[in-house]
């Protein structure tokens, strides 16, 4: 198409209202980020909110390096603004202050009303998402597809005992109809089991429905579970929830310890009764589900703080399954790294073949805050500008992960190098909160006679937990 002629782009320009104009950019399913001159954020979309897992309300207003743990130097809408030029299709692997990982690619290109800066606008590809995209699609010459019917227990990578005991434990759940709950901190594979579960299971023919409770807005998760009914509110339609719509399946409620208090009472009652009530209808529909649930931190600590209820817990809990930090399986890393490199060599077209020592040894010192996702970002982000070499080193490596593994080469004697990172900042309370809680639990042991009921009662603890921490501190019993 030839461009419009000066004069009438002009007149079509001023008749758009700013505002107006980018509320385009709302619904698109990039991310969409501008600021102003000095780096200030002032328009965020909802794919950048969905990307970061931020709340906008978090980020207007706010200089980009104060929500992203990046510096002037490391960060390329700084760049951008300081040299005054795009940076076009540029691959980043970065970190939010909020702790999250994303792997993008971006398009940065300056603004300018006539020839004074006056910020910039920031398009974000969610590198993760298009590689989901491309991996459900059939390879051509290959016999293997990367889609979710195809994540089975044996495609599951770990040989630790600790993961593989929770492997076994999602195995033999997956045959029975009862409730299952995935404790792990973010990025350790939770959905990864539950998929695996669905498919061992009899269900496996039908559909699998995940539903992040920490990401939809309360007003909304209601009707998108349970579904509406027409006239209960301005605008609503008969509409059947995701639990009527997964009828003889299984829902994966991924985080549910962030799901509003007041819903959790309606999903008990739901997943007790096995039935279901679309908001404003008066009639009950019959519904035969598997739920898996997952929690990202112990949930006896959301149960004390009020925002878990401990029915519900109990209820989600019946067969409860602790899958382990990366940092806790190290054993299993070399299998993870020559995983990731197979499978991202399909999807990029590489012929990478390993990782060097150097990169091997700082992956082994390193915290890995993020688990195996961030592990899985890291080789991605490498493979990304990696060109025709068929191994990843240290220069390979992203801003945040280079920049550290420099750090820990200079760090003080006697100084462990994986204490340097912001992320282990808090290692030493942990292990610390850790031998209090062996104490108290092998103390109350030793009290109640090595009684496992008594003892969980007085800890205010399932006995399936109980039996966890028991394994985890290695307490010997009598």
């Amino acid at each position: 198409m030839a461009p419009l002629p000066e004069n009438r782009l002009s007149r079509f320009l001023k008749r758009l209202d700013s505002s107006d104009y980018l509320r385009i950019y709302d619904d698109i399913s990039d991310g969409v980020l501008v600021t102003d001159a000095k780096g200030v954020i002032v328009y965020y979309n909802r794919a950048m909110s969905r990307i970061d897992e931020l709340d906008p309300e978090d980020v207007i207003s706010r200089k980009s390096t104060e929500v992203y743990d990046l510096d002037n130097d490391s960060s390329i809408i700084m760049q951008c603004l300081a040299k005054r030029k795009p940076i076009i299709d540029k691959p980043i692997y970065y970190r939010t202050r909020m702790g999250k990982f994303a792997n993008t690619i971006h398009n940065v290109i300056p603004i300018f009303n006539r020839e004074k800066l006056v910020g910039s606008i920031c398009f974000v590809r969610d590198y993760h998402a298009l590689a989901t995209t491309i991996n459900s699609m059939p390879l051509p010459g290959k016999g293997e597809q990367f889609d979710n019917a195809f994540i089975t227990f044996d495609r599951i990578i770990g040989d630790n005992p600790a993961f593989a005991d929770a492997i076994n434990s999602a195995r033999m759940a997956a045959g029975t109809p009862s409730p299952v709950m995935l404790f792990g901190e973010t990025g350790t594979g939770k959905e990864l089991f539950a998929r695996a579960i669905h498919n061992y299971s009899s269900r496996t023919a039908k559909k699998f429905t995940p539903v992040n409770c920490a990401a939809i807005p309360e007003n909304l998760l209601e009707g998108i579970l349970f579904g509406t009914s027409k006239g209960a509110f301005t605008g609503s339609v008969d509409k059947a929830g995701l639990f009527e719509r997964t009828n003889k399946g299984t829902v994966f409620l991924d985080e549910v310890n962030s799901m509003p208090v007041g819903l959790q009472s309606k999903i008990l009652r739901s997943i007790q009764e096995a039935r279901v009530r679309r908001v404003g209808a008066l009639k009950e529909i019959e519904i035969d589900l598997k739920i898996i649930s997952s929690v990202n931190k112990d949930p006896h600590i959301d149960i004390a703080g009020g925002t878990l209820r401990s029915d519900l817990f109990y209820r989600l809990a019946v067969v409860f399954i602790h899958i382990v930090p990366l940092r806790e399986r190290m054993d299993d890393l070399s299998s993870l790294v020559a995983h990731f490199i197979r499978k991202h060599n399909a999807v990029l077209c590489k012929n990478v073949k390993q990782i060097s020592d150097e990169v091997m040894d700082l992956f082994r010192v390193y915290n890995w805050p993020g688990n195996v996702r961030e592990l899985e970002h890291v080789i991605e982000g490498a493979m990304n500008i990696v060109g025709t070499e068929e191994v990843i080193r240290i220069e390979h490596l992203q801003t945040h992960f280079s920049n550290w593994s420099v750090k820990a080469k200079h760090a003080e004697p006697g100084r462990r190098r994986d204490d340097i990172h912001p992320a282990d900042r808090g290692t030493g309370l942990i292990k610390h909160t850790a031998e209090q809680e062996k104490k108290i639990i092998t103390r109350t042991l030793r009290e109640h006679r090595d009684n496992i009921t008594r003892s969980a009662k007085a800890l205010g603890i399932s006995r399936q937990l109980l039996y966890y921490k028991i394994k985890k501190y290695n307490i010997q019993r009598k």
